[in-house]
């Protein structure tokens, strides 16, 4: 199962079915691999699905203190390194930030487009951008360890709202 919410479909976007997908399919695929979406591991997937903008982990645990005051940076950090071992989210390393993975059934390399001004950030696979990019790295004979693209610009809806704004 693919979350799909293209940024010039955000308008559209039905947000309670798109944190429902995710929160489905993190349970499936936990089932499947034998290991627990704990309570407090769906918590801190279900908050960072709250909209589609990377989340600082210091804001999570704001937001977990709320409704488990014994929260600590713990809790969040080895929730995150669960759901990051699980696929389920992806850190987006210039932002020093996590985002929910739209596409976590399956295996995958990111890009990830990210909004200066709303902050949205956008998972696309670019398959064709990823098999350049791995064929240099093989004929660098470079030992890869991990691979993420991370670009940032204004997405297509703030693009359309500035140009309304003229």
């Amino acid at each position: 199962m693919t979350i799909s919410f293209a940024s010039s479909q955000l308008s559209e976007h039905d947000h309670k079915k798109c944190v429902s997908a995710a929160l489905d399919t993190a349970e499936h695929i936990c089932i499947i691999r034998g290991v627990q979406l704990t309570p407090i591991r769906h918590k801190v997937l279900e908050l960072i699905w709250e909209s589609h903008k990377a989340v600082k982990a210091y804001d999570l645990l704001d937001r977990l203190k709320l409704i488990m005051e014994a929260a600590k940076p713990a809790t969040i950090y080895r929730a995150l390194d669960f759901l990051i071992e699980q696929g389920l989210i992806h850190r987006v390393e210039s932002l020093n930030a996590f985002i929910g993975c739209s596409c976590s059934d399956h295996q995958h390399e990111q890009l990830l487009l990210i909004c200066n001004r709303c902050h949205e950030v956008e998972e696309r696979s670019a398959v064709k951008v990823m098999e350049v990019l791995a064929h240099e790295i093989e004929q660098a004979n470079f030992i890869l360890h991990s691979k993420a693209i991370e670009i940032h610009g204004i997405c297509s809806k703030c693009d359309a709202q500035a140009g309304n704004k003229n």
